[in-house]
């Protein structure tokens, strides 16, 4: 038995896009602009340092800190993606995983039709896995041709999974659409056959009225991730133009590189916090709807909303436990602002997956902590040097 006393049972939280191995990129590179941040640290760091083994020890950073903040599914976008799997599988987080397909070479592919025949095998060890759906992931728009987005669309096509995408985080993908299609990323997908309810779409920042109705229309779920977009000055998704529209909209934190960590219960709050700021209305997205957001609207858009993202009957035991006995958290009036607005990820005493234990009273059982930490640790002094810039 778990002694809940004083503490409020959720659903597990849902963080519908990250990418859990760049963890061992948090602060690396910050107070950049997206492009910047892309082009002259991310990607030349990643071609230097990203390996099986980095993704291994990275993810099972990830996943230490998920369980800690009460995160039990997530949706991940990165390479190697074979070993996300099997560090969240050791972990006992349930995943909706990712593997990239990219327009260059990259450390697990030197083609987009390497990254293809990579998907396509990664998503056949994880074929019938109760906790890890394995889907292709291709980068954008802006990083892929025509054929290889529809590829990666037949794939998914092929093995009834969602397929996951960034799409018009920034301006400057918008401009690079118009100029070379003249379309907008959300109607140039849509003139290729790309777009329908498999579609998770992060971010969906530059997205005027029109490409809001097809959005809803194609039946497309957003990913909406405030807090790298705000980092990063990407800008603002119209998320309460969504959720009026109809679309589905889950939440996310982006990869702790562009965060700067994998805080679920931040997100909720910055979700909520920056549209009552940008339409200076505090009823822009009440907790309510951020919570909700994090929750079943996470579960939806990732297809998982009949075996979580709320406790009924039937479902998956998929559930954390949120202290509300320290000096924060006293008094509370109300549950659910207070969980927006008041909790933390370190107020999660208890996170349970699939019925099982994963964390009891702060203590982690299914990951050594005292190793995840030693090994990540050393791996950050051969990232640093491989960089140039050593962790202090």
């Amino acid at each position: 038995t778990i002694d809940a006393t004083g503490q409020i049972l959720l659903p597990g939280l849902i963080n519908t896009h990250t990418h859990a191995p760049m963890v061992m990129y948090r602060g690396l590179a910050d107070d950049l602009a997206l492009m910047d941040w892309l082009q002259k640290y991310i990607f030349p760091g990643e071609a230097k340092t990203v390996s099986p083994r980095m993704v291994r020890i990275g993810t099972r950073l990830a996943a230490l800190e998920m369980i800690q903040s009460g995160t039990t599914t997530f949706a991940d976008m990165y390479y190697f993606e074979e070993e996300v799997g099997r560090a969240a599988r050791e972990a006992g987080l349930r995943g909706v995983l990712g593997q990239t397909i990219i327009g260059f070479p990259v450390p697990d592919a030197k083609t987009p039709a390497d990254a293809l025949t990579r998907t396509e095998a990664f998503i056949k060890e994880f074929a019938g896995d109760e906790l890890i759906t394995p889907v292709p992931a291709p980068h954008s728009m802006y990083t892929l041709d025509e054929a290889s987005l529809k590829a990666a669309r037949q794939l998914a096509n092929r093995h009834g999974v969602p397929i996951i995408i960034h799409l018009a985080e920034t301006e400057d993908e918008s401009r690079i659409s118009r100029e070379k299609h003249g379309l907008t990323p959300a109607a140039y997908l849509d003139s290729i056959g790309f777009l329908s309810p498999a579609v998770v779409a992060a971010h969906c920042v530059w997205v005027g009225p029109e490409d809001r109705v097809l959005l809803a229309k194609r039946g497309v779920k957003v990913s909406h991730n405030p807090e790298s977009n705000m980092k990063l000055a990407s800008g603002t998704a119209p998320i309460p133009a969504f959720l009026a529209a109809g679309v589905t909209v889950g939440l996310g934190t982006d990869g702790a590189a562009s965060n700067n960590d994998l805080d679920m219960f931040e997100a909720m709050r910055q979700a909520a916090f920056l549209h009552k700021l940008i339409a200076r209305d505090p009823q822009a997205v009440p907790a309510a709807a951020a919570l909700e957001m994090a929750t079943i609207g996470g579960a939806r858009a990732l297809g998982l909303d009949g075996k979580v993202g709320s406790i009924e009957p039937g479902k998956r035991a998929d559930l954390i436990l949120v202290s509300t006995r320290g000096a924060r958290q006293t008094p509370m009036y109300n549950p659910v602002s207070h969980l927006v607005y008041v909790a933390r990820g370190d107020d999660v005493q208890t996170t349970i997956v699939n019925g099982r234990v994963l964390m009891r009273a702060r203590r982690v059982l299914t990951l050594d902590e005292a190793a995840v930490l030693s090994d990540a640790r050393a791996l950050a002094t051969e990232v640093g040097k491989a960089v140039g810039r050593p962790p202090v």
